[in-house]
C-alpha cells in the first residue's frame, strides 16, 4: 500500500473539517489529522495509529486532541496551538517516511497569532521553517482546464507599490530555478517549458511603459536560456494566458500576486490547487480560505480540496518514481 497523504485539519472554526468526509472522492490513500470532535455530526471515522494500516471504510483519523470544541465561524484562541501542532506533526511524519505528503486545509493567521503567537506570514513560510529554511515558491495550478494553467508569482502578499523594488534579479532567478526543479521532480517533465511575464503593461513596450524588462529582465531570461533552460520572456501578461498561448509553456513565472492568480482563478476557480515548490516533501492545499461566513452551513464546495488531495497523490507518486 502506498504511503498516505496527511490531510491537516486547518482552522476548526472554518470549513476544513466539514470537507473531510468528501475527500474519499479523490481516490488517494489519506489520513485526516485533527480532533474528531470537530468533524461534522454523523461522520464515520476510525482512529489509526499505524499509517501503513488504514481502514477499508470510513474516514481514517490520526487523532490530535484540541483544547476546545469548534464553533463554526468563530475561531477559539484556545485551539490555535493545536492547529500549529498538527502541521508540525504532519511534517515530522513526512520527513520520517511514514507519509508521502501533506494536504493542508486552510488556517486563519490572525487566530493563530492571537491564540499562540504564530510568527509566520502563513502556511508556506511555516512549512519552509519546519523544513530547515527551504527556499520555496508558491504555485497555483489548475486541474480542470486544458492546456493547464500553472502560475508562480515571484512576489506574493505585498502592496502593488512595493513590487518594483521587491522584484530583484536575484528573486526572479531563484523563483525560476525553484519552478524548473519542481516541474522536473514533482510534475515529471524532464525539460519544462517556462514563460516569464513582464512587470509592466505590454512587457514595457520597448521602454515606453516601464524599463525593468529592458534594463534587466530580458538579460536574465537570455542568460538562463544560454544555460540550456527552455524559457521565454518577458512576455506581455495580457496575451499569455489564453489556450493557444498556454500550450507553449508548462509553467509561468509572474511578477506579482494578481498577475498570476487572476487568470488561474478565472480559468479554474473550483479546481485550483496551491502547491508549495521547493520543500523536501509534497505539500498542496485548496485554493480557498476558511470561509467563516458559510462554515457549518453545509454550503462548502469540496472540489478544490478534492483536487488538492488528488494532486498531492500525483506529485508524491512522481517523486517516488524518481
Amino acid at each position: 500500500m502506498p504511503r498516505p497523504i496527511i490531510v491537516t485539519c486547518g482552522e476548526p472554526a472554518g470549513i476544513g473539517p466539514e470537507l473531510a468526509p468528501a475527500l474519499h472522492r479523490a481516490a488517494v490513500p489519506f489520513v485526516w489529522m485533527g480532533d474528531p470532535r470537530h468533524l461534522p455530526d454523523g461522520t464515520a471515522w476510525t482512529e489509526v495509529t499505524d499509517l501503513a494500516q488504514l481502514p477499508a471504510d470510513g474516514l481514517a483519523v490520526l487523532r490530535h486532541d484540541f483544547a476546545a470544541p469548534a464553533r463554526p465561524g468563530t475561531p477559539d484562541p484556545a485551539n490555535a496551538a493545536g492547529v500549529i501542532e498538527v502541521i508540525a506533526r504532519a511534517v515530522t511524519l513526512c520527513r520520517d517516511g511514514a507519509a508521502s505528503g501533506i494536504c493542508t486545509m486552510p488556517i486563519h493567521k490572525k487566530a493563530l497569532k492571537d491564540g499562540a503567537g504564530f510568527a509566520f506570514p502563513g502556511h508556506t513560510e511555516f512549512l519552509a521553517h519546519l523544513a530547515g529554511g527551504a527556499d520555496v515558491a508558491m504555485m497555483l495550478a489548475s486541474t480542470t482546464v486544458d492546456p493547464p494553467c500553472r502560475v508562480v508569482p515571484a512576489t506574493i502578499h505585498i502592496a502593488l507599490s512595493d513590487v518594483p523594488r521587491t522584484l530583484t534579479p536575484d528573486l526572479l532567478e531563484r523563483t525560476i530555478r525553484i519552478t524548473r526543479a519542481a516541474m522536473i521532480r514533482d510534475f515529471g517533465l524532464p525539460a519544462p517549458r517556462l514563460a516569464v511575464a513582464g512587470l509592466n503593461p505590454h512587457a514595457g513596450e520597448g521602454g515606453a511603459m516601464g524599463r525593468e524588462e529592458q534594463d534587466w529582465i530580458s538579460d536574465l531570461v537570455a542568460r538562463l536560456r544560454d544555460e540550456g533552460l527552455d524559457i521565454s520572456g518577458p512576455l506581455p501578461a495580457d496575451t499569455m494566458f489564453h489556450a493557444p498561448a498556454r500550450a507553449r509553456w508548462d509553467a509561468a513565472i509572474c511578477a506579482y500576486h494578481d498577475q498570476a492568480l487572476i487568470p488561474m482563478k478565472t480559468l479554474d476557480f473550483s479546481g485550483g490547487v496551491n502547491v508549495t515548490l521547493g520543500l523536501p516533501f509534497v505539500r498542496t492545499s485548496p485554493d480557498h480560505g476558511t470561509a467563516f461566513d458559510i462554515a457549518g452551513t453545509g454550503q462548502a464546495d469540496p472540489d478544490s480540496a478534492i483536487a488538492a488531495l488528488r494532486m498531492a497523490g500525483q506529485l508524491a507518486r512522481a517523486r517516488q518514481a524518481q
